[in-house]
């Protein structure tokens, strides 16, 4: 039985302007113990997705229709109060700047015992050798010193292990991890991305990591959906999309990226345009404005998900007029 199912979700933002359909009939599953990595530019609704999971959408947002289940059990339309219970316990999540996440008036040892006393059944006693314990597990010296500091004491580093040790105090089923390195340097970036999979290996936990960094995606994932515009244009393995990525907005992320190996030293390939005004969708596909190979349908009517080998899905019509299709996703399934 898979952790979460998400099916057909649709959330929109309803502004004085319109309706902004921030996610656009998402659907996806995870299972325990896997990285799923959900991957795209600013906009394309990967942070929407993991607050509508959490119910922690602000006003004017509010999921429309669709179905998040979390062990079999339905999440939307839950009370706030019933979903405290879920978030922090057994869904937790990193944000992406962990200054604005943590309070700068309050000790880190104050927000962690706060967390594990409002999630578990341990006193403040407990709840202080938890959060030293959890300090250590996440690579910092001296934990009871850092007990008793604030935020701006620590480094950006530091402050983003400190929000990794707050997720994880309560051993939660699932991590979602919504860009945790970006605000990093890459030497820092690295050490954080090794130490969520070492506890993920050790905790057995399942992780949704949301990024626009293909390298991130390429290092810790075992499944990945890339998003445009509020829905999936590809799905598949980390190797499938890396290795043979079939839709025409993955290929452009992947033209992006600096290639090591490249002895001619080749320009980078910019995506030509700017991404789609969510308040006027197209009929067609949305990446069609962007894309270079764009055909007359491709402004006309939206493709669906097929399949293009195995465990690897694309939302493309380039792929039927290529011949490379080998049906149609059923609409019940939502496995990768």
């Amino acid at each position: 039985m898979n952790l979460l199912e998400v099916k057909d979700l649709h959330t929109s933002f309803f502004t004085g302007a319109g309706e902004v359909k921030a996610v656009n009939g998402l659907s996806f599953s995870l299972e325990k113990g896997k990285v799923l990595g959900i991957v795209g530019e600013s906009g394309s609704g990967k942070s929407v997705t993991a607050y509508s999971i959490l119910q922690i959408l602000t006003h004017p947002g509010r999921i429309v229709s669709g179905s998040i289940r979390f062990h079999g059990e339905e999440l939307v339309g839950k009370s706030d109060e019933e979903m405290r219970k879920i978030r922090g316990n057994k869904i937790s999540i990193i944000f992406q700047d962990p200054m604005t996440s943590l309070n700068p008036t309050f000790t880190i040892g104050n927000q962690l015992m706060e967390a594990i006393m409002m999630h578990t059944n341990r006193n403040r006693k407990q709840a202080e050798e938890r959060a030293i314990e959890m300090l250590r597990l996440v690579g910092i010296s001296e934990p009871e010193k850092r007990m008793h500091q604030y935020a701006h004491e620590h480094s950006g580093g530091m402050r983003q292990r400190v929000m990794i040790a707050m997720a994880l105090a309560c051993e939660p089923d699932i991590l979602i991890a919504d860009e945790p390195t970006t605000a990093l340097d890459v030497t820092i970036q690295a050490q954080i991305l090794e130490l969520m999979l070492k506890l993920q290996r050790e905790m057995g936990m399942a992780i949704i990591m949301i990024t626009h960094d293909m390298g991130v995606i390429a290092q810790i994932c075992d499944e990945v959906i890339v998003m445009y515009a509020g829905g999936v244009c590809e799905r598949g393995t980390a190797d499938a999309i890396f290795y043979h990525p079939k839709h025409e907005y993955t290929k452009g992320l992947m033209r992006s990226i600096p290639d090591m190996n490249d002895d001619e030293k080749n320009r980078l390939i910019p995506i030509a345009g700017t991404p789609i005004d969510l308040l006027h969708m197209p009929p067609g596909c949305p990446f069609a404005p962007r894309c270079e190979r764009a055909m007359k349908i491709c402004l006309q009517e939206k493709p669906k998900e097929y399949w293009v080998g195995r465990d690897h899905l694309s939302a493309c019509w380039m792929n039927v007029r290529e011949g490379l299709c080998y049906g149609e996703r059923p609409e019940e399934e939502v496995e990768v």
